[in-house]
């Protein structure tokens, strides 16, 4: 069960990001944000996702949204697919699944007939607050970042 929730703030948490940064709630505060759950590094949707983010990251600044990605991939994994597709924003390494258990993005998947545990595409939009005003689940790439940020837009 997520413990976040459309309308409520997102709860205290601390996790790494690339970069050698450590991403809180209190170091979210201030600026409206986007997280968004993939389910691995380099490969062909989640690098497509991180790509359209990529290409509409100024348009996210204009509207002073930062956006954030989150899989359950080691810092060192982050690292090497933020520079190959150079992303201008920080992932978030979630490899015992904490920040994911929030969200409740953790679902089982059929991978080739076998059930497998993994993140569901999913992405969430916070105001300035803290306070999730929108989510998507089940997200489906194509056309997904034009409607996360049209929702940046109206905050």
């Amino acid at each position: 069960m997520p413990s976040v929730t459309v309308g409520k703030k997102i709860p205290a948490f601390s996790t790494a990001a690339t970069g050698g940064n450590i991403i809180t709630a209190k170091t979210l505060a201030g600026r409206a944000f986007v997280l968004y759950f993939y389910p691995r590094d380099d490969t062909p949707g989640c690098t497509m996702e991180g790509q359209a983010f990529r290409d509409q990251h100024a348009r996210f600044e204009e509207r002073k949204v930062d956006v954030f990605g989150v899989s359950r991939d080691t810092l060192a994994s982050h690292e090497k697919f933020k520079a190959k597709f150079d992303f201008p924003f920080e992932l978030i390494a979630d490899p015992d699944e904490k920040l994911c258990g929030l969200f409740g993005v953790i679902k089982a998947k059929n991978m080739y007939g076998k059930k497998v545990r993994g993140i569901e595409r999913s992405t969430f939009l916070f105001d300035a607050t803290g306070t999730l005003r929108k989510e998507w689940r089940k997200v489906k790439v194509d056309g997904h970042v034009r409607e996360v940020l049209a929702a940046a837009e109206e905050l």
